[in-house]
């Protein structure tokens, strides 16, 4: 089971799983979150790089005097795993509930509404 991160460490991971490179730097991370508005102090970053690591988010890997971190769990996984914790702790595991809460509560835009409708439809063709 995949743990859940707080929403600093999900910040770092947003940045490590949009980075195009295959590792990603402690210098980038610091950069990018002060590019974000997120600017943080570097025992923080560490503390949080820690944390992740623990949680089997991260490896890092020392060459020279600077650490490559590599992510484990990719935004993919992690999501699902998210949604289906979210999806049992308020819909009792009720896909169905979701959806029609977003419909009924007018939570989707035209658009929004018109490709959740063709993924529907795509996904009953396939089965």
């Amino acid at each position: 089971m995949i743990p859940q991160i707080s929403d600093a460490e999900l910040e770092i991971m947003k940045i490590v799983w949009e980075n195009p490179e295959k590792v990603t730097l402690f210098s980038y991370m610091m950069d990018e979150l002060a590019s974000r508005g997120k600017p943080c102090q570097k025992n923080t970053l560490i503390v949080l790089l820690s944390r992740l690591m623990n949680k089997g988010f991260l490896s890092a890997k020392k060459i020279g005097r600077r650490n490559e971190y590599t992510t484990l769990i990719s935004e993919t996984e992690y999501q699902t795993a998210q949604t289906k914790r979210f999806l049992d702790k308020l819909y009792e595991g009720s896909a169905k509930g979701l959806v029609s809460n977003l419909i009924m509560g007018d939570l989707l835009t035209d658009e929004e509404y018109e490709e959740l409708k063709n993924l529907l439809e795509k996904g009953k063709e396939e089965s």
